[in-house]
């Protein structure tokens, strides 16, 4: 039988690949058939995760698209990291222009694949993009969580500590990233400490006569936990959809920028051609006048051969009868 993590992994690599408007109804799907089969923990889980952003989702796309270019840039970034680990100057100057062209030329081709697959990628959504795969080179966690396909937001990293990857994937704990605290070290765990043992005597004395009280209270805990736990996914589902929409905008208002900008230069030669055309016109009117009066003067010239020839052949005929 597959494991919680197995499972997870298999249900998320297939729902991070589909696209973000079929993505809420295959996970509420997945899940409700994850609990008819008595996997509780595993269709909550699912139940949790995340719509992945436009950003998360075009990097995603790449991910399954060309995993040898993403794995490029997994590579150059660990050389990139021993280079920095070795203070080698020379070698990082070399890996920094490196990896600007690499993280261009990688970004432009997960905007082509989007455009394929039917999404317009706005400006911001490909400066996310870039930040992801620059986050990608400088991070090996953040390297992992881009390799899996399965981002559910952006990634950023300065360098300084590690970066804060376990949000923004889906099954960090499958892929074995950690989330960090807020200076960048991995999350301590807090232990139970036990009580000593007169307080443990006593507190079994009155657990007795609070059982039933805490059973009823343990109840009613738990209904509220799941009520909360369902609207707080409703929360991020509908904050999900917000920041698509917004994506959807920005792309919409790019798009609407651009064909603008063709219409303006299409108008520009339109009334540029109207222009020639008059002008076409004009000079089609001057070489007609030009052309009748050519005719007009070749009539005349014609007529004029035609009388001089006559008097020519008068001249002739007199002259053969002196």
């Amino acid at each position: 039988m597959p494991t919680l993590a197995e499972v997870l992994t298999e249900v998320a690599g297939e729902l991070y690949g589909l696209e973000p408007a079929a993505f809420v109804p295959a996970r509420d799907a997945r899940s409700a058939a994850l609990r008819a089969d008595g996997e509780d923990e595993a269709a909550d889980r699912v139940k949790r995760l995340r719509k992945p952003s436009t950003a998360a989702w075009v990097v995603n796309l790449l991910a399954r698209a060309e995993a040898d270019q993403v794995e490029q840039v997994v590579e150059l970034g660990a050389a990139f990291r021993e280079a920095q680990d070795d203070l080698d100057g020379k070698r990082l100057r070399e890996l920094t222009r490196q990896r600007r062209q690499l993280v261009a030329a990688v970004a432009a081709r997960a905007r082509s694949l989007a455009v394929e697959a039917g999404t317009a990628v706005s400006g911001a959504v490909l400066t996310q993009v870039e930040s992801t795969l620059t986050a990608a080179m400088i991070d090996a966690d953040a390297g992992r969580a881009v390799r899996s396909g399965l981002l559910v937001g952006p990634l950023q990293a300065t360098g300084i500590g590690r970066a804060d990857v376990a949000s923004a994937v889906a099954v960090p704990d499958a892929l074995g990233i950690a989330p960090v605290d807020d200076d960048g070290a991995p999350s301590r765990h807090l232990h139970a400490v036990p009580d000593l043992p007169g307080a443990a005597r006593s507190g079994r004395r009155r657990a007795g006569s609070r059982k039933d009280d805490d059973g009823a209270a343990a109840e009613a805990e738990a209904a509220r936990a799941a009520a909360r736990q369902e609207a707080e996914q409703a929360l991020a589902d509908a904050e999900d959809d917000v920041a698509a929409a917004r994506d959807a905008g920005s792309s919409a208002a790019a798009e609407v920028g651009r064909i603008e900008g063709v219409a303006r230069r299409t108008d520009a030669e339109r009334e540029a051609v109207r222009r020639r055309l008059a002008e076409l016109d004009d000079e089609a009117d001057a070489v007609g006048a030009e052309l009748r009066g050519a005719v007009a003067a070749r009539q005349r010239a014609e007529r004029t051969l035609a009388d001089a020839t006559r008097r020519r052949d008068e001249a002739a005929a007199r002259l053969r009868d002196l």
